[in-house]
């Protein structure tokens, strides 16, 4: 009886793997990109321009900062980053019960030549956060927390869009 359930088991598991490679289900794998080397300005920039300069590890070069731009066959340019934090709830006596956290990135992408492949973008990341006076240490590493967390999101969504460029640039 034991055999036959843990045979039923791996079956089953053996059909949700086939309908999930069917379907064109496939995890997110590393970047490929096709270009070797990249500037990242300004330099050293923001928080979020420091994090996509380290988030490329080996897959690309990323120039040091005295090094001409000539040298690189991507540009990104990271045009604003700002972080907003702005009042969304109060209860009825006027103290504040909820905030919300916004990073908003623009930026574009050009060669070394000035030839644009990505204008000016902006990419935006929200989240909601609630207030507790009597936990305010807690609620501020909290707050840190959440900007961290949107930073990663937005640097890996750059990197999603630069492989994508860097193909459509090369084909």
């Amino acid at each position: 009886m034991k055999r036959r359930s843990v045979l039923t088991l791996i079956s089953q598991a053996s059909l949700a793997t086939l309908a999930l490679a069917g379907c064109g289900f496939k995890l997110r794998g590393s970047q490929n990109f096709a270009f070797s080397s990249i500037a990242v300005m300004p330099h050293p920039g923001g928080a979020v321009a420091i994090e996509l300069r380290r988030s490329f590890g080996g897959a690309v070069r990323v120039l040091a900062p005295d090094e001409p731009l000539d040298n690189a066959q991507m540009v990104i340019d990271i045009l604003q980053e700002q972080r907003e934090k702005t009042v969304v709830g109060v209860n009825s006596s006027g103290q504040v019960r909820e905030f919300q956290l916004r990073i908003r990135v623009r930026f574009r992408v050009r060669t070394p030549q000035g030839k644009e492949l990505v204008p000016d973008t902006e990419i935006l990341q929200q989240r909601d956060i609630s207030f507790n006076e009597s936990a305010v240490l807690a609620k501020e590493a909290e707050e840190a927390l959440l900007y961290r967390d949107m930073q990663t999101d937005i640097v890996q969504q750059l990197m999603r869009r630069l492989a994508a460029v860097g193909h459509a640039a090369s084909s």
